[in-house]
């Protein structure tokens, strides 16, 4: 038998492929050379060997026991039926050849196919590699005797460990690392440079803490305590001017009194202005007061800005106009200044007095921000219900402030703090007081009779606009009533009284509010589309 060669060699020629064939070339291995080395031996066939060499014997598997016949249910069940002779697939039909592929395409062929003149497989671009090993020469290589791929038997044994070439020792102090840096190597330094440069650190240390303690010295420290010290002052006085928010105060503060109500355990706190100083009287909210009217044991208690106080007793109250009037036993009181609410204009300064928050004595001030606004109040625990025609400022008033003075420069009230607009509870900068006109009115009313009259037109209205006009719709007609004989029926939608127009409920309640009962009033009014006057006699709430 003669050894397998790498060598390749084409056997004859034969004729040339035609047009998209491919040929293949034939492979024989010729017979090695005798007398090729020492390996040889190793390698070559043992004398009087022939042919292949016989595989290990392996044990032969014990022999499988026959197999039982089988019964006659499994012959029902799996036999060859009586009719059926020889293999069942003897009578299938033969199945159609299969299609023959269409040639390749022409640019395919163009493509692939071997150059002209040219047959076999194509050479590689680089041309055909030349051969490895020559015809004569054996197979395998040098090391075959210790190669284990080649000879399973082949002995394996460890070699030393892998041993990296340590980077040679750069003599110092300076030294370069890998990346190219230069550095210094602080072992190879002599004691004498290290020294020295250890007593440069010193030195540098030194001198920055002594130019440090120079630029950043003080003087001695001297005693905390100095007897017969004298702090100086200034001889020139505060101008306090006329009209000024100090001289303002100073003027009213006097006649602007806290009150305080007593139920049982709960408690309120209010403002008042003395309006009458040698009979005591007093005005103010009846929110304020109204939760103690009637009730045993309930105590209302004016306080006054020097700290002392007295009882006060509820003279009357008005819920239409949330004004009330109480009197305390103590004349020759500090009695305030009214004014005309007629002359106040938007932009006025104006100053707030009373015990906002329980804190007797505040003033805080601001402007007239609007005028005749139609707020409509309902004290909370308390039966006011009324609709005023209010003095809007700017001035903070918060809880407390209620029944309070706004006054204007001159030290004349012109109104009584009454409500608040606010999100939350607080001022923020929208306050609301009562026309000191309409509170002079109703408190000489209740002075005099303990009650107050208003005068009424008998309807209940909501506002309504139709996006061009406004007004007050009527929800209902009391019978009787002026609005009832004057022919108002319900539906119908108030827009002006006497020529002044009125865009909601609260314009239709401020308007009628400021006649007297028996006064004749025009009244035009939307029906059905158009509009129409009607004349009424207003008769009392």
């Amino acid at each position: 038998m003669t050894a397998p060669d790498d060598a390749r060699e084409t056997g004859p020629s034969e004729p040339a492929p035609r047009d998209g064939e491919r040929t293949v070339e034939a492979v024989v291995r010729p017979p090695a050379a005798a007398g090729t080395g020492g390996d040889d031996v190793v390698f070559a066939r043992p004398a009087g060997a022939t042919g292949s060499f016989a595989p290990p014997e392996r044990p032969r598997p014990a022999a499988v026991p026959a197999q039982p016949p089988a019964s006659p249910a499994q012959a029902a069940a799996f036999g060859r039926p009586p009719a059926v002779p020889g293999s069942f697939a003897g009578d299938r039909p033969t199945p159609p050849p299969r299609p023959v592929a269409p040639p390749p395409p022409e640019a395919v062929l163009r493509a692939f196919r071997a150059p002209a003149g040219q047959a076999g497989l194509q050479e590689p671009p680089g041309g055909r590699p030349g051969r490895r090993r020559t015809s004569a020469g054996p197979w395998w290589k040098p090391d075959a005797k210790s190669d284990p791929w080649r000879d399973p038997h082949a002995p394996a044994g460890l070699t030393g460990p892998a041993v990296f070439e340590e980077e040679s020792e750069q003599e110092g102090p300076v030294v370069v690392d890998r990346k190219g840096r230069k550095k210094l190597r602080l072992r190879d330094l002599s004691v004498r440079v290290a020294f020295l440069v250890v007593l440069a650190v010193l030195l540098a240390g030194a001198l920055g803490g002594g130019v440090g303690y120079l630029l950043t010295r003080e003087a001695s420290e001297t005693p905390l305590l100095a007897p017969g010290t004298t702090l100086s002052e200034t001889d020139e006085g505060i101008s306090r001017e006329p009209g000024s928010v100090s001289d303002i105060a100073g003027r009213v503060t006097p006649a602007v009194v806290s009150i305080e109500v007593r139920i049982g355990d709960a408690g309120a706190t209010g403002s008042g202005v003395v309006i009458d100083g040698e009979g005591g009287y007093i005005v103010t909210n009846n929110h304020v007061i109204s939760g103690a009217d009637g009730v045993d044991g309930a105590e209302i208690r004016a306080v006054f800005s020097d700290g002392s106080g007295s009882a006060a007793r509820i003279v009357g109250r008005d819920p239409a106009s949330d004004i009330a009037v109480v009197k305390v036993e103590r004349p020759g009181l500090v009695t305030a200044s009214l004014g005309n609410s007629d002359d106040v204009v938007v932009g006025d300064p104006v100053v707030a007095i009373g015990s906002p928050l329980g804190l007797a004595g505040t003033v805080t001030s601001g402007i007239v921000s609007a005028l005749d606004r139609p707020v409509r109040l309902a004290g909370e625990g308390s039966d006011t219900n009324a609709v005023i025609s209010a003095v809007q400022t700017d001035a903070p008033i918060n809880p407390g402030n209620s029944g309070g003075a706004l006054v204007d420069a001159t030290g004349a009230v012109i109104g009584i703090n009454t409500a608040i607009a606010s999100l939350g509870g607080g001022s923020v900068g929208l306050g609301f007081a009562i026309p000191i006109d309409t509170a002079r009115d109703v408190a000489e009313q209740l002075i005099a009779t303990g009650s107050a009259v208003h005068a009424t037109l008998g309807v209940n209205t909501r506002s309504v606009t139709d996006g061009t006009r406004d007004g007050a719709l009527v929800l209902n007609v009391e019978p009787g009533s002026p609005a009832a004989q004057a022919g108002i029926r319900e539906q119908d939608v108030v827009i002006a009284v006497d020529d002044q127009a009125v865009g909601s409920s609260e314009e239709l309640v401020v308007a009628v509010d400021a006649h007297d009962p028996g006064d004749v009033v025009t009244i035009e009014l939307v029906r059905n589309g158009s509009s129409t006057t009607v004349q009424a006699t207003l008769a009392e709430a």
